[in-house]
């Protein structure tokens, strides 16, 4: 019965992270507020400017012709050329590689390479060959590999085992291993925690900043988007509403119509005149 996955146990937290931390996280903070600002300041601007200016202007000067270029010139100029070269070309040249080189190539492969070369390997090559292996490479073989093994490989066996293995051995403990661990022990373990500690501290510091900034940021853009509204856009809105729309009304109706009406008139009656005249 296998027992069900506990959340791994969090060890107790030391010292020396208790005295990193803080001074880590305000550092960071201090560092990371202005930052985050500047970058939500420019990531508002270009997105501004993306929706105002570039992808208007980019459909109007690449979007618009490119597809007009696309389906009314390039692809049915596309579709003859391809046309054009499948019929012109690679038809023909299908048919002429078809029937005007590969059938006579294999007709010359079959006849003239293949049936040759296969009478000569079988009566002037396999034969010979089979008798020298049998009564000539395969005893030599046997006798050299022999030879190798009772003159090369046994001494060379009990020179290793007895010779080089036991003092090479003796002075790989001793000398390296023995205090390669004992450095391993009790200089760079302590030294990678207390740098692994260091580093989860920084950047759990650097989080934590980069979110305390964000509120921050978010902050300051409402206070000044506040700001803004009440000094420039309540007074603008007022302004439009109060002074522009009863001007542009009385405009409008006063100036405007009338003056259009007296010109729309004047016209109307220059026309019948000439008329009258001209008839």
């Amino acid at each position: 019965m296998e027992l069900p996955n506990r959340p791994p146990r969090r060890e107790p937290e030391g010292c020396l992270v208790a005295a990193i931390r803080l001074p880590v996280r305000i550092v960071a903070l201090v560092v990371v507020v202005p930052v985050r600002m500047a970058w939500d300041l420019l990531a508002l601007c270009a997105r501004a400017l993306h929706r105002t200016v570039l992808r208007p202007l980019g459909r109007v000067l690449f979007v618009i012709p490119l597809t007009w270029l696309w389906r009314a010139v390039l692809t049915p100029l596309g579709r003859g050329v391809a046309w054009l070269v499948r019929y012109a070309v690679v038809v023909p040249a299908v048919w002429a590689w078809k029937h005007l080189v590969v059938v006579p190539a294999m007709w010359v492969w079959k006849y003239i390479v293949v049936a040759p070369l296969g009478w000569g390997s079988r009566y002037l090559l396999a034969v010979p060959a089979l008798w020298l292996w049998r009564y000539v490479l395969a005893p030599a073989g046997t006798l050299t590999a022999w030879l190798v093994r009772y003159l090369v490989v046994v001494p060379a066996r009990w020179l290793w085992k007895y010779i080089v293995v036991a003092p090479l051995g003796w002075g790989l403990r001793y000398l390296l291993a023995v205090p390669a661990l004992w450095l391993w022990r009790w200089a760079l373990v302590p030294l990678g925690r207390a740098l692994a500690v260091l580093g989860r501290e920084l950047a759990a510091a650097l989080a934590v900043a980069w979110r305390v900034a964000g509120y921050v940021s978010r902050a300051v853009g409402r206070a000044l988007k506040w700001a803004l509204w009440q000094t420039v856009g309540r007074p603008a809105r007022w302004f439009y509403r109060s002074v522009c729309t009863p001007l542009g009304h009385f405009v409008r109706d006063a100036v405007w119509r009338p003056v259009r009406d007296a010109v729309r008139d004047a016209l109307s009656t220059a026309r019948r005149t000439l008329r009258r005249a001209l008839s």
